[in-house]
């Protein structure tokens, strides 16, 4: 079957759902007003609270949630084929991403710009509102540790990736002085950030001394690393102090100093990565060699675990973390928000559909597709390199050589990655704040002491379990606990939008059937992992995923409840917003 059919038929479903299905939600649902004050101009600060231009804010809303996750996972979920793996990206995008991005998005921009977690006291109770920020707690910390583990991994084996990479966090600091400072605009200036990056990228590719390389530094793959550890070893723990490091800057720092500006830059290099490999895709239009279904996948069954490996690029709980813990505090008009929010959810979904359609085509045959992806761990720890490779045979169709390609395919990677790596960090030290706020330990409220917690914690996850990947197999192993813990807090935050627009006296479905489909299946996969996977006597026993899983559960069945019972509560009369 012709790839690029799969391609066209996913981008008219987005198209429609964009044009009809967001419009229909704004006006009739959500009711956008133009002239309602939103928090970045209410309570302006200079350093979280900033009106952006919605093109800048949408890159980026856009980059901090399009992180490695719609590409490794939907690279993974093709195990069971790559039809089921195409519906549910495609129609999740559509009905459940879209409206929860949007929706949490409008829900903290209408009240003063809190996150979900706090929004969750005013609408289910103080005790719901503490156990739900545990449980975003522990997602963010398993995204630091996932994309750390990520970034690290490729720059290990795409090492003309680091230079490059590096090279845009002073352009984004120059650029950010220039518009906030200078009143310059940022579109030129991100635009020759790109090509920068890029013209390192090809040059990087081409000579070795600009590659990176901290493996070879110590002698090879077999060469004596430090501290008794090997070489690959050394250079993944190298990569993560470092990665630490940096985060722990980028996210005290005001957001436009470097997060905004290199988000926009990360904007435009998401288009013109999805460019390269969709013009690619029309030149080349590889056959798909994957299976539709795949009938020997019989290890691991699709039903429920295909929604929750598919998370980013269907639905993803962290959107309504970055929506309503730092989209909102800058958005500029109400009305933007369905650029952003929905539209955002949106170019995910296109992320992810090209990141499907790069793995099926990548293999000569069906027989080799099927022998690299034997079973559900051999598609795991394939997935990502397997996209790689695929996403730079399509762009080999417009002459890119395939080295060239490799790193910047890497580039884009890392890119989405750390940002959303310094956004969850960010995000985490909000988390934390308010917890001591909670519990009167006034410490934790500073920036500092709570940004160091969230860095060393992240590091430590990374670093110190053991498992298949050796040293540092923190990120391999939680990856399964990310999606469940991912999908409950989607689906605990279209429960928390869907109680806000009933007190409101508005049409709730449309955030009610998507929230009971994607808690349903993702109840039924943490209930399967947790009990007969990670437990004691479970077929893959892991105290770590077994312990945060069950906490995560537990947690997560008590929130619904009592926000169910919130639910189907009648009250006086709609409540009033922005209280």
């Amino acid at each position: 079957m012709p790839s690029i059919l799969v391609a066209i038929i996913g981008m008219i479903v987005f198209a429609l759902g964009y044009r009809y299905y967001s419009k229909f939600v704004a006006e009739k649902i959500f009711r956008l007003d133009p002239s309602y004050v939103t928090p970045a101009h209410k309570y302006k600060d200079g350093v979280d609270f900033v009106p952006t231009n919605r093109f800048v804010l949408w890159g980026h809303h856009f980059t901090s949630v399009a992180g490695a996750a719609p590409i490794v996972g939907p690279a993974i979920a093709v195990y069971w084929g790559w039809l089921p793996a195409f519906l549910w990206v495609i129609l999740g995008t559509v009905f459940a991403a879209g409206v929860h991005d949007f929706g949490t998005l409008v829900l903290s921009v209408r009240n003063k710009g809190q996150s979900v977690g706090t929004l969750a006291h005013r609408l289910i109770g103080q005790r719901a509102k503490i156990l739900f920020l545990f449980i975003i707690l522990i997602l963010v910390l398993m995204v630091n540790a996932v994309f750390a583990w990520v970034i690290a991994n490729l720059f290990i084996s795409y090492p003309a990736s680091v230079l490059p990479v590096f090279i845009q966090i002073p352009l984004a600091i120059w650029i950010g002085y220039a518009v906030y400072k200078k009143n310059k605009k940022m579109l030129v200036p991100s635009l020759i950030a790109l090509a920068v990056m890029y013209l390192t990228a090809v040059v990087a590719s081409k000579v070795g001394f600009l590659q990176i390389d901290l493996v070879q530094y110590m002698g090879g793959e077999d060469g004596a690393g430090l501290f008794g550890l090997g070489s690959v070893s050394t250079a993944f723990f190298i990569w993560i102090i470092i990665l630490m490091i940096y985060v722990y800057i980028a996210s005290t720092l005001p957001v436009w100093k470097l997060l905004q500006p290199r988000d926009f830059i990360n904007s435009h290099q998401l288009i013109v990565g999805l460019l390269i490999l969709y013009l690619g895709l029309l030149f080349v239009n590889p056959e798909i060699t994957a299976p539709i279904t795949n009938p020997a996948a019989n290890d691991v069954s699709w039903f429920p675990l295909l929604f929750i490996t598919i998370a980013c690029g269907a639905i993803s709980g962290f959107h309504g973390l970055v929506s309503s813990g730092t989209s909102s505090k800058q958005l500029n008009k109400e009305t933007d928000a369905r650029f952003v929010g929905y539209l955002g959810a949106v170019g995910e979904g296109i992320l992810a559909l090209v990141a499907i359609i790069a793995v099926i085509t990548f293999f000569p045959s069906k027989d080799e597709f099927l022998a690299t992806y034997s079973s559900f761990t051999a598609s795991n720890g394939a997935g990502l390199g397997v996209f790689v490779e695929g996403a730079s045979k399509l762009a080999s169709g417009l002459m890119i050589p395939t080295d060239v390609a490799s790193t910047i395919v890497s580039i884009i990677v890392v890119s989405f990655a750390a940002t959303t790596l310094d956004t969850s960090v960010r995000l985490m030290r909000y988390i934390i704040a308010e917890l001591g706020m909670e519990y009167k330990v006034p410490a934790l409220s500073k920036t500092h002491v709570a940004t160091s917690i969230a860095v060393v914690s992240s590091a430590a996850l990374v670093l110190l379990p053991e498992g298949p990947k050796g040293f540092g197999s923190g990120g391999y192993l939680l990856w399964p606990l990310f999606g469940t813990a991912n999908q409950l807090l989607a689906g605990i935050s279209l429960l928390l939008v869907s109680i806000w627009l009933k007190r409101l006296g508005r049409n709730y479905a449309i955030t009610l059937i998507p929230m009971i489909f994607v808690l349903f299946m993702t109840l039924i996969a943490m209930f399967q992992q947790v009990i007969f996977e990670w437990s004691w006597f479970g077929s893959e026993s892991n105290m770590l995923l077994f312990v945060l899983g069950a906490i995560t559960f537990v947690f997560a069945v008590w929130i619904i409840l009592t926000a169910f019972g919130a639910l189907t509560k009648n009250f006086d009369g709609p409540i009033k917003e922005d209280e």
